[in-house]
């Protein structure tokens, strides 16, 4: 039983998107990388037009069970941020138009999800990425590799519990087979700790 997510890294002039499928045992593989380009001298509209189709045409040809997208947040420059912030509306508009999840997260929670570090930096989180999904080399452009970044973090921070209401844990499976908790990356050893910590630090305060 696998779980698949579409990751967004939003953005008018390059919008990244990959497609993940993550197993119970939190295995990542890859199905499908991209990156949708615009011209910036295309008007607005069509320009949105053309993400929100690329996005579609993912969507209808892989069926995702989820969306993931990079939360947009205040930043120094504003015409990145309203650019981040259109591509991200066309984005979650068809994810809901088919009835998807759709999952916002933090470049800092992405980066901590894939590399154990939340201040890591690009080239850190596309060696990450490439070794997660067993990859000769990091995805290019870095678009999208934060795409498939984006993907395996809200896989691993919802581990297939949306797939089916019989679907085992994650703790359930290291409970009857421990010795499968060794193919965990360590990449996924360090989030799984780092998930403990935060679960103690809530628990003591």
């Amino acid at each position: 039983m696998s779980h698949r997510v579409l990751g967004i890294d939003p953005g008018l002039t390059r919008c990244g998107v990959g497609i993940v499928d993550v197993t119970t045992t939190r295995k990542a593989s890859l199905v499908f990388v991209g990156v949708i380009r615009t011209p910036p001298d295309m008007p607005l509209p069509e320009r949105l037009l053309a993400i929100g189709t690329g996005i579609a045409n993912a969507l209808d040809e892989f069926s995702p069970d989820s969306v993931a997208l990079e939360r947009v947040f205040a930043h120094h420059n504003l015409r990145t941020v309203m650019g981040t912030a259109q591509a991200s509306g066309v984005a979650m508009h068809a994810a809901a138009a088919r009835g998807l999840e759709v999952g916002l997260h933090t470049p800092s929670e992405v980066k901590a999800a894939v590399s154990g570090y939340g201040s890591a930096d690009k080239k850190q989180v596309g060696t990450m990425v490439a070794r997660i999904l067993g990859l000769a080399a990091a995805p290019s452009p870095a678009d999208a590799a934060d795409a498939l970044a984006l993907a395996i973090c809200h896989a691993w921070r919802s581990p297939l519990a949306t797939v089916t209401a019989s679907a085992p844990t994650l703790s359930s499976l290291r409970a009857a087979t421990p010795k499968r908790t060794t193919a965990l990356t360590p990449a996924q050893e360090a989030w799984r700790l780092a998930e403990k910590s935060a679960a103690n630090r809530r628990l003591g305060s």
